[in-house]
């Protein structure tokens, strides 16, 4: 089993993606909370964490009871949003709001990547074997990724809708390779 934990709440006044925002006080205590539920109920060999701030507080919290080594991997990151990370929302232009809000899976966000882009990502690292070897880690990664993950194992098309699977903020996610199946268990 391969355990998924998508981070804490961000300030979500900024465009994540690759922007270093830090977790909130409430994403903060939404970490812990995951994390009690991690050290009663899960065994956890590693931890691996997206390489982007928020994804490594969220790591950083867990571990702080768990002790284990943690590894930052780039593979994990989020939707790369390009020329519209880290911008405050409430200065774009009526343009890059609706670039933002795309509903096309193959428009790419702010120049970066497009939902497309990520599916094929994520795929790519179910093909390369990338989660095999990494029985009884936890992955701290972010909703894109984890939707992907979702969308692919579900044998269903990407789509632009980010709250089907119910990837909240701190929310803990089954990943079963043998049986190639996903679910939130937290």
């Amino acid at each position: 089993m391969v355990y998924l934990l998508r981070h804490g709440l961000d300030d979500e006044n900024f465009i994540g993606g690759h922007s270093d925002v830090s977790l909130t006080e409430e994403g903060v205590k939404q970490i812990q909370n995951s994390a009690q539920y991690i050290v009663n109920n899960l065994e956890i060999k590693k931890i691996y964490t997206s390489d982007i701030k928020r994804a490594i507080e969220s790591a950083e919290i867990v571990n702080k009871s768990l002790k284990k080594e943690i590894i930052k991997d780039s593979n994990l990151r989020e939707l790369d949003k390009g020329d519209l990370t880290g911008k405050d929302k409430s200065k774009l232009t009526k343009e890059e709001i609706d670039n933002l809000n795309t509903n096309n899976i193959e428009e790419k966000i702010g120049n970066g990547e497009s939902m497309l882009d990520l599916y094929k990502r994520v795929v790519n690292l179910l093909k390369d074997d990338y989660f095999k070897n990494k029985d009884k880690s936890l992955i701290v990664t972010h909703r894109g990724i984890i939707n992907m993950l979702y969308y692919y194992l579900n044998e269903q098309p990407p789509t632009t809708n980010k709250e089907q699977y119910e990837v909240t903020h701190g929310s803990i996610h089954k990943l079963n390779l043998k049986n190639k199946t996903i679910k939130k268990i937290y």
